[in-house]
């Protein structure tokens, strides 16, 4: 294959993985969208490979992350060539994995064959693990998300998590890939095994995902834990605050009365606990009294908990601040504060400086809050039952939501900030991610975000009721404690981890080979 076909098969798998995601993507896209590439490797070298993959990230990655630039220029103070270079720096980070992908596909097609291309939906497990852990992470539009709301395909969540659906998308492409005739193949063997050997992978996958969405479907159908549980009603607070407007001063007495009046709204209609965004009070919590007494006395009066973001100063003895959070604060019905949990993965560059001392001279560092990770997987009270909450874009690590679930979380709330993104594909993205973790673990999900997208996810992955973007929106419904569990509850990435490990035996065995 020449080289001009393979990079043109590569970009089309990147415009392919591109178009498999919110806003202007399908979900039906993303069954075939890794097809070209995997026709391209078998061919190719180990050093093409592995550009190849690189070619096909950077326009997946492009296609899906363009919208850093902006938060980098907007409000991280930035030119916007320096935004353009920052971004463009992250893409070829995460494209960095789809090139280690192609190169070990690459490598295993070497000694074995177009048949290796059967492990490719591992490999391809695998590097999103690597997403996931590598450098802090940034497991942002993994394939799998690209089927949350084919709800019958999602359930697969519940067993393997987002990876598992990952790798069955994936196993589609690869069937594909297989059944594709290369022009100068051979008729040496009789053409009913030639047929057999083409068409049997690609029959498998399909074979797979028909059972997995007659599986899925059923149990969404059933939908046993929307029966079970102890119901409550939910308040969502979306403020709809300009991002631009949340540091001035003069509009800090606004955003709370706002707050506080959308907040009796949700009480009168019927909610039992409310939910306001991240870093929703225009003053810290705990050294405010005249703004958390008002907080205190709405949740006294209305006998509800009520769940904000807000951030928190901790002092040494001295009295002067020696840390800085991002927190969750949790009011019970009496007024009391119930708990607060403290943001423990941070955003990169947005919530702290990778690197600081050797980065103090940039312009960026400059315009990023120094905040410190929470070092607990806090829960927090609700009419008896304990509940957990992930802070912005926590929710994309399965795992962390996880270790909420395994602690006792009997329900999962997410708060964010989206007005950071602007009307771009990123709050879309966000949220549907966000709706996966309902599905992986049981839970009814609550999210409550400042500009959109606020809204309660059932545990299987049905949305009962949703916000647009840039409005000011009270929504009520009801939600459910539940203490059971899934079986990816209860075990964790296995399917996932198992690929890692299936991957590098096949890579040490393709070495062997070719020693020999």
């Amino acid at each position: 294959m020449s080289s001009r076909l393979s990079f043109a098969l590569a970009s089309v798998s990147g415009v392919l993985l591109a178009l498999s995601f919110p806003k202007f993507g399908h979900p039906a896209v993303a069954w075939i969208a890794l097809a070209p590439l995997l026709v391209a490797l078998p061919a190719a070298t180990l050093t093409r490979g592995f550009f190849l993959g690189l070619t096909t990230g950077v326009i997946f990655f492009t296609g899906t992350l363009y919208w850093i630039t902006q938060v980098m220029v907007i409000y991280g103070d930035l030119a916007p060539w320096m935004g353009v270079g920052i971004n463009a720096l992250l893409i070829l980070y995460q494209s960095a994995f789809p090139a280690i992908f192609a190169l070990i596909v690459c490598r295993l097609a070497a000694s074995y064959g177009r048949p290796a291309l059967i492990a490719s939906p591992l490999v391809w497990g695998a590097t999103e693990i690597g997403r996931t852990y590598v450098m802090t992470g940034f497991p942002w539009v993994l394939l799998g998300y690209s089927q949350t709301i084919v709800l019958p395909i999602a359930q697969l969540a519940s067993l393997f998590g987002v990876y598992g659906v990952s790798m069955l998308v994936a196993s589609v492409s690869a069937g594909l890939a297989l059944s594709w005739r290369p022009p100068a193949s051979t008729q040496s063997r009789a053409p009913e095994t030639e047929r057999f050997r083409r068409w049997a992978p690609l029959a498998v996958a399909l074979v797979l995902v028909v059972a997995v969405a007659v599986w899925g479907s059923h149990r969404a159908a059933v939908a046993e834990w929307t029966h079970t549980g102890t119901p409550i009603r939910v308040g969502i607070i979306q403020g709809n605050v300009a991002q631009d407007e949340k540091t001035q001063i003069t509009r800090a007495a606004g955003i709370f009365q706002d707050y506080l009046r959308m907040t009796r709204q949700a009480i009168r209609e019927g909610a039992e606990f409310v939910v306001w965004p991240e870093s929703s009070t225009p003053f810290r919590f705990e050294d405010d009294p005249l703004g958390a007494l008002q907080i205190r006395t709405i949740a006294q009066q209305a006998r509800v908990s009520i769940l904000f973001g807000s951030d928190q100063f901790v002092r040494g003895a001295n009295g002067v601040p020696t840390t800085f959070y991002n927190s969750a604060f949790m009011v019970r019905p009496d007024g009391t504060t119930g708990g607060v949990y403290r943001k423990m993965h941070l955003v990169p560059f947005g919530e702290f400086v990778p690197l600081k001392k050797m980065l103090f001279a940039a312009p960026l560092v400059q315009a990023v809050s120094d905040f410190s990770a929470g070092d607990e997987a806090t829960l927090l009270p609700v009419d008896g039952h304990l509940v957990s909450t992930a802070i912005c874009y926590e929710v994309v690590y399965p795992d962390l939501v996880r270790r909420f679930v395994i602690g006792g979380s009997e329900m999962l709330t997410t708060i964010t900030n989206d007005a950071w993104f602007g009307p771009t594909s990123a709050p879309y993205q966000h949220f549907e991610q966000a709706s996966m973790r309902a599905i992986e673990e049981g839970r009814y999900l609550v999210r409550s975000a400042n500009t959109g997208v606020s809204g309660i996810v059932d545990p299987y992955g049905r949305v009962l009721v949703r916000s647009g973007i840039f409005e000011p929106a009270v929504l009520v419904g009801e939600a459910r404690f539940l203490s059971t569990s899934t079986f990816y509850a209860r075990h964790g990435d296995i399917l996932a981890f198992a690929s890692v490990l299936v991957s590098a035996v096949l890579l040490v065995m393709a070495a062997v080979r070719r020693v020999k």
